[in-house]
């Protein structure tokens, strides 16, 4: 049986990639920080095929002793938070923060899994980053700035690891339905081709295609209705 680890498990994309991968027959490692009753909510909707990890993603030693015996063939890297604010009143705490979490975390995992990845060949990286990681977004210089490192690192790595038959890809969710945008002006949908949010079930449907096609690798799939191009 094939195994995925999840980072940010909890959030509405992960569960939606947790039990996208869980259906196609994945033993699902699901990782939470503090949010352990949804985690485990989560593995008991995916029939117990799975198992919970919890770590903090800007703690570099728990990174290392969770996962020092975690094997997978896919890594998921979905962790993510936002701190928004213009950039003028945007504090240090709040640019370190979000670069810690979405950027440095996602180095840290991905260190401590692809190693056992190189033994094992044949894997997969699927990085979750965002539009505003391609185009920017106003109020979003520490979000914008780590999702645009996330692409940059995608890249890299796809062409280090390519020999070892690992492939590395990138998500870029545009306005999806989850926590982070449900106290957005709902309007802002007419500004969407598509006029309408993506579904998380959208986004793990990328994820599962990115993390599958044994041919694909160093590529961003940009899913954002048409709003960004």
């Amino acid at each position: 049986m094939q195994k995925i680890l999840v980072t940010g498990a909890t959030g509405s994309l992960g569960e939606a990639i947790v039990k996208e991968f869980a259906q196609k027959g994945y033993f699902v490692y699901i990782h939470y920080n503090s949010n352990k009753i949804k985690a485990e909510e989560i593995l008991k909707d995916i029939g117990n095929n799975g198992e919970l990890l919890t770590f903090d993603i800007k703690d570099k030693q728990s990174i290392k002793d969770t996962l020092k015996d975690i094997e997978v063939d896919v890594l998921v890297n979905n962790s993510g938070i936002t701190r928004d604010n213009l950039f003028f009143w945007m504090s240090d705490e709040d640019w370190e923060d979000v670069i810690e979490t979405n950027l440095n975390g996602m180095f840290r995992v991905t260190k401590a899994i692809v190693p056992k990845m190189i033994k094992k060949k044949n894997c997969s990286i699927v990085n979750i980053s965002s539009i505003s990681g391609i185009a920017g977004n106003a109020g979003q210089t520490n979000y914008s700035a780590s999702k645009g490192g996330i692409i940059s690192f995608t890249k890299s790595l796809a062409l280090e690891l390519g020999r070892y038959k690992i492939r590395v890809n990138c998500v870029a969710p545009g306005l999806i339905e989850s926590e982070m945008t449900k106290d957005l002006d709902k309007s802002i949908a007419k500004s969407i081709p598509l006029r309408r949010y993506g579904k998380p079930q959208e986004v793990a449907n990328a994820v599962y295609f990115a993390a599958t096609n044994e041919y694909l690798s160093a590529e961003v799939i940009n899913i954002s209705g048409g709003m960004v191009r």
